[in-house]
């Protein structure tokens, strides 16, 4: 007892403010990496355990989603004829889309996967949605590299600056990703229709974007302030990045001309939604083990 009195007071809720509450956040998730990685290897083992197959099973649903839009919108409705190489604008749409969805999907409902650890000890609970992003990554590579090959095999890849378009697109991705998840992880706490209402909506988000039809066909079929507004979907702005960098089939056109501009100020903006998101979170936080 004598020793433990002479130890300092130690906080044991999110730090207050927004830049300095935000900062001591960051650090006190960096302070528990290790237990970040637990998380994410644990998630990663859980999701295939006793599975034969293992994390081939990773590229399952792309690869079904991926022949089934195929075979029934590029033959069947004929959209290879407008967009060459459908099968590798298809797949490159679908590995950005599949990143999106698994964080902000998994990351909504992360907090009440673990009520248990939640209700019991303190940490930076944003380490739950965090751990989503983990794992989403490391299916996310997986699939980047079937998708390299595929391309590098029918056609190839321009070695040029177009590849710089890949880390930025993904950069948007992740930052628009997680400021989701934090922000609707702690909703869903609060109320648990939340996660199903993600689960309508990402079914929109995804014929919101280009990823089975051009950007072209939208911007020939409606006015210039729609087709503007269509184009300040950061999703859709990370899909237009990725296949500007892996699809070299592309004709005349297929990009906005403003493509790399569009993608910082979406990531500049990304930054500061991240940021506000994590604000969010550490507020709706302090009653979690309550509502759990």
């Amino acid at each position: 007892m004598r020793e433990l009195a002479t130890q300092p007071l130690r906080r044991a809720s999110p730090p207050s403010g927004f830049i300095i509450g935000a900062r001591d956040s960051v650090v006190a998730i960096w302070d528990r990496r290790e237990l970040l990685g637990m998380l994410v290897r644990r998630e990663l083992r859980a999701r295939y355990k006793d599975s034969a197959l293992g994390f081939l099973w990773t590229l399952a649903r792309p690869l079904v989603s991926l022949l089934i839009y195929y075979v029934a919108i590029g033959r069947f409705l004929g959209a290879e004829r407008a967009i060459p190489d459908f099968a590798i604008y298809v797949f490159t749409g679908l590995t950005v889309w599949q990143l999106f969805n698994e964080i902000v999907a998994n990351g909504t409902a992360s907090i009440l996967a673990n009520d248990g650890i939640v209700k019991k000890i303190y940490l930076p609970r944003e380490i739950f949605p965090l751990a989503t992003v983990g794992s989403a990554l490391f299916n996310f590579v997986i699939q980047l590299a079937i998708l390299i090959v595929a391309a590098l095999t029918i056609r190839g890849l321009v070695l040029d600056s177009r590849l710089l378009y890949l880390p930025a697109a993904l950069a948007v991705t992740l930052v628009w990703a997680t400021a989701a998840a934090l922000v609707l992880s702690a909703a869903n706490v609060y109320l648990r229709d939340v996660q199903y209402l993600v689960e309508v909506a990402l079914m929109l988000g995804f014929w919101a974007s280009p990823i089975v039809y051009s950007w072209q066909m939208v911007d020939g079929a409606v006015s210039s302030t729609i087709s503007q507004l269509y184009l300040d979907n950061p999703v859709t702005i990370a899909v237009l990045g990725f296949q500007r960098a892996v699809w070299t089939a592309a004709p005349e056109g297929a990009f906005p001309e403003d493509l790399a501009l569009r993608l910082l100020v979406a990531l500049a903006v990304g930054l500061v939604a991240l940021v506000v998101s994590q604000r969010l979170f550490a507020t709706m936080q302090g009653n979690f083990a309550q509502e759990l």
